[in-house]
């Protein structure tokens, strides 16, 4: 049994890769040097064989707390005991450079004295690859044959010698006596194998002050003053974590294989981009005013264009790629790997990169079309690129597909993504009568209109009086939430106002909302799953934009409820309310932003319903 819940963790991180850490002080799991590189630590999907940096009081008698610094991604655990009160404050530098990462742990007394317990046991390659451990005064060396690990103590030279041990197995065991006042730590380094030197405390705090005004800046430049100030900038800072600054790519989430359901099989590698996820991103980024991540995420996507062309002259795109473009994302199971509280099989790579996902062209075009009228037009090649590429879905929208969900229960004509082509044909034909640009508008628009016909009358499910999730089904879909909000139907078409009536009599419970129900309609995998996060906040956009405001703020509130202690939400809540999936995930939080940037302008624009009382709530 895995020793922490998902949502027991905090995450902090460099912009290149990412650490979680649990709220008794044990790191078990990061990545490097990237996101998407094998482990060093991965307790997280098995505690007895994954590895772990543990930092925690001696005594089993004490009360922990996790907090972030106010604005930033320092982590700050907190531990209180019968003698004393002790920190552990954890930050990973940003400094840009692609073979170091260091992440620091400073360990702090606040108040009496405290006896911290010490381990170290990485894992390198998911616990596939050996390692020898050398130990010095001032730290220690875990070597492999492919992976190196410092942790250099921060200390001052005139302190004691720390006692340590060495286990059978290479780990390191220690205690840490401080008294009031008194800060040390360790700084690990990845990638580097010397000098094994101290460092002293002033160094270490240099290093906090860094990265405490790196992101006090970052977040400053956010333009959103509306009334859930505090989780839209954590969702924020979330996100900027979960970009790798060398390319601008946004990753799914930092996780691999955490489970949809406890001991089901649904349990995926996420830390990926996805082309959907990035094309959302450009949206949430622009409405907080983050034009630069915005920006690097519309280049991300224009070069994904650009490539394939230049490959096969504008055929279908990848839906997911690594950080850094390439395509290579093959599947694999880790056997010996036990999974989170027994969820197997862990997977690492992700075998769904390879489906046709026909949506995907919707949201790339629709994120382009916003990019350029925010002042990133595309040029002449990256024009020609999008003119091959909706060529492409101008032939190839009929075609069945595997669907926004991934499922692996075969294709079929998903209303979704006949919807989304829809919309990356309309973007198209805009931005060249807006630029003036050279295409074949004719075709364009005659393959949207019949993209808009067949919608209307084969996803229309006359039974249901409500749009379905694919033409052979009467099931619901929730993806299907997007419609009004991309210009496909108005909130207040009599089509729309059923089909949201529906989707609410079928996949909504208490607020959360379900994607579609697997046992009716199968996706070719056992189990089943919790609602999902994601769905719950476009539910929120879309009953807002309805102008169903009371219903739209307590959802919305309910849902908040669901965040972990940090603000920080997996992908999916499970029936006790316990968070599921890969954690924390950007889709989530890109969702919470544009639900509370909709809600905040609905809002707005009608005071009285903000002003007025929550119909839904209980009588006193």
């Amino acid at each position: 049994m895995s020793d922490h819940p998902i949502a027991d963790h905090g995450l902090i991180g460099d912009l290149q890769t990412a650490a979680l850490i649990a709220v008794d002080g044990t790191l078990d799991w990061f990545c490097a040097p990237r996101f998407d590189s094998p482990s060093v630590f991965g307790a997280l999907l098995d505690p007895d064989r994954g590895g772990r940096f543990a930092i925690r009081p001696a005594t089993d008698d004490y009360t922990a707390k996790q907090l972030y610094l106010p604005d930033t991604a320092v982590l700050v655990t907190r531990f209180m005991t019968a003698g004393g009160v002790g920190e552990v404050v954890d930050f990973m530098p940003i400094d840009g450079d692609e073979k170091r990462h260091r992440l620091v742990r400073l360990v702090r007394c606040v108040r009496g004295e405290m006896a911290f317990s010490i381990e170290v046991s990485p894992r390198f390659d998911y616990a596939r690859e050996s390692f020898e451990t050398r130990m010095a005064d001032d730290g220690v060396l875990f070597e492999g044959p492919r992976s190196a690990l410092t942790v250099r103590l921060i200390r001052e030279p005139t302190d004691r010698r720390t006692e340590a041990r060495v286990d059978a197995e290479g780990d390191i065991h220690a205690e840490l006596r401080l008294s009031a006042g008194e800060v040390r730590g360790a700084l690990l380094e990845t990638g580097v194998t010397g000098p094994l030197e101290a460092v002293r405390v002033s160094e270490a705090l240099r290093l906090f002050d860094q990265t405490v005004d790196f992101w006090e800046s970052w977040l400053g430049r956010c333009t959103y003053t509306g009334r859930w100030r505090e989780m839209v900038n954590r969702s924020a800072i979330t996100l900027k974590l979960m970009t790798y600054a060398p390319t601008g790519a946004l990753i799914a989430a930092p996780t691999a294989a955490l489970p949809e359901q406890i001991g089901g099989e649904r349990n995926w590698d996420y830390r990926y981009t996805w082309v959907r996820d990035a094309s959302f991103s450009v949206y949430s980024l622009l409405s907080l005013g983050f034009s630069d991540e915005a920006w690097a995420l519309a280049a991300w996507l224009r070069d994904r264009v650009d490539e394939q062309t230049e490959k096969n002259g504008g055929g279908p795109l990848q839906i997911m790629y690594r950080v850094d473009g390439s395509s290579d994302l093959s599947e694999e199971i880790l056997p010996h790997w036990s999974g989170y509280r027994g969820s197997a099989p862990v997977r690492i790579g992700n075998g769904a990169a390879g489906q046709l996902q026909l949506d995907i062209y919707g949201e790339a075009m629709d994120s382009i079309y916003v990019a350029g009228r925010n002042g990133l037009a595309p040029g002449h090649q990256g024009w020609l690129a999008i003119r091959d590429l909706l060529d492409w879905v101008a032939a190839n929208w009929s075609q069945p597909e595997e669907g926004i969900w991934e499922t692996r229960g075969g294709r079929q004509d998903f209303t979704y993504g006949r919807l989304m082509c829809w919309v990356a044909l309309d973007r198209g034909l805009r931005m060249a009568a807006e630029h003036g640009r050279p295409a074949p508008l004719e075709t364009w628009r005659r393959e949207r209109d019949a993209i808009y016909t067949e919608v209307m009358t084969r996803g229309w499910s006359p039974e249901r009086q409500a749009f379905r999730q694919h033409y052979g089904t009467e099931v619901l879909d929730s993806s299907l939430l997007r419609m009004p909000t991309v210009g496909f139907i108005t909130p207040a078409d009599p089509r729309w106002v059923s089909t949201l009536k529906a989707m609410e009599k079928e996949l909504v419970t208490d607020s959360l909302v379900y994607r579609y129900d697997p046992a009716a309609s199968p996706d070719g995998l056992q189990g089943s799953e919790g609602t999902f996060s994601l769905c719950t906040f476009a539910y929120v956009s879309a009953l807002a934009a309805a102008g169903e405001l009371d219903r739209a703020r307590l959802t919305f509130e309910k849902m908040l409820t669901y965040a972990n202690h940090l603000g920080l939400f997996s992908e999916e809540i499970g029936l006790t309310g316990e968070q599921l999936g890969n954690f924390p995930q950007a889709f989530t939080h890109l969702a919470l932003i544009d639900a509370a940037v909709t809600l905040d302008r609905e809002l707005d624009r009608h005071p009285r319903a903000a002003a007025r009382r929550h119909t839904a709530m209980p009588a006193r």
